[in-house]
């Protein structure tokens, strides 16, 4: 397992106005974060097209996907997209996916896909993708993966991978579940933290999220709220783990900012 150094990301929706939410992007870049991040939730957010476009404008930032979601989404379309962002952004896009969470397509309106019908568009996705940019360009992938068909997929074709979590799984599992994954591959290994203390992020953890049985789990899918201990908690998880890249919620950019000064590219 290769020791990657620290990188940061934040996923932040638009909460604001728009002219606020740009001077947000450029705060998060100032703070040391590599890239800005937008969700896929029809009804709630802007595409993360056009959205990650102005950031990306506004801001020396990477941005991406956090993520794509297969369910509501069609391979070539979804490619083209990321496509034209990487083009956009002088490669700057990064594009996650992922199959997209239980009954997301059927809130929006649409027919239901089968976990199968979904990892085959993320499989479908991708290889457009590589096609549309060619020999000369590589979009990175991030592919969100939590059963054995799509960590088999991800192994294949995407350069980070994010394991989905639940409250209830069992820590010791998890941790063995990646440093599987990752033995013998050269793969970039990110965690998606939505719970920070007692508080929950935006669009990263469910309102109805249990804090107190994160913290009795000692789930990965959380972090204590004093930076100090933030750096001593992802140093262990690296050594352990291999995780190097951290996603948070954009409420938590300026309180974690001192951790990510001191672990950012080391």
């Amino acid at each position: 397992m290769t020791m990657r150094p620290f990188r940061f990301g934040v996923v932040a929706p638009i909460l604001t106005d728009l002219a606020s939410w740009q001077d947000s992007a450029r705060r998060i870049a100032d703070l040391g974060y590599s890239t800005l991040l937008m969700p896929d939730v029809p009804g709630f957010q802007p595409a993360p097209g056009p959205a990650l476009a102005i950031a990306a404008a506004a801001a020396d930032l990477r941005v991406g996907s956090w993520v794509y979601a297969a369910a509501l989404r069609q391979p070539w379309s979804t490619a083209r997209e990321a496509h034209s962002l990487t083009m956009l952004t002088g490669g700057r896009f990064e594009m996650g996916i992922g199959l997209g969470r239980p009954g997301i397509e059927t809130e929006q309106g649409l027919p239901k896909v089968s976990g199968a019908e979904r990892l085959r568009r993320v499989q479908e996705t991708i290889s457009v993708l590589r096609e549309l940019d060619g020999p000369e360009q590589r979009t990175p992938v991030v592919m969100a993966v939590r059963g054995p068909r799509s960590r088999e997929l991800a192994a294949e074709v995407a350069d980070t991978v994010t394991f989905v979590l639940d409250a209830g799984d069992d820590r010791v599992l998890i941790e063995r579940s990646v440093r599987e994954f990752a033995a013998g591959r050269d793969i970039e290994l990110a965690q998606h933290v939505g719970v920070v203390g007692d508080a929950r992020a935006a669009f990263m953890a469910a309102p109805g999220t249990d804090t107190a049985a994160l913290r009795a789990a000692d789930s990965l899918f959380r972090l204590p709220d004093d930076p100090s201990a933030v750096v001593d908690e992802l140093q262990r998880r690296r050594e352990e783990i291999g995780l190097s890249y951290y996603v948070f919620g954009a409420a938590f950019a300026e309180l974690l900012a001192p951790a990510v000064g001191q672990l950012a590219g080391r």
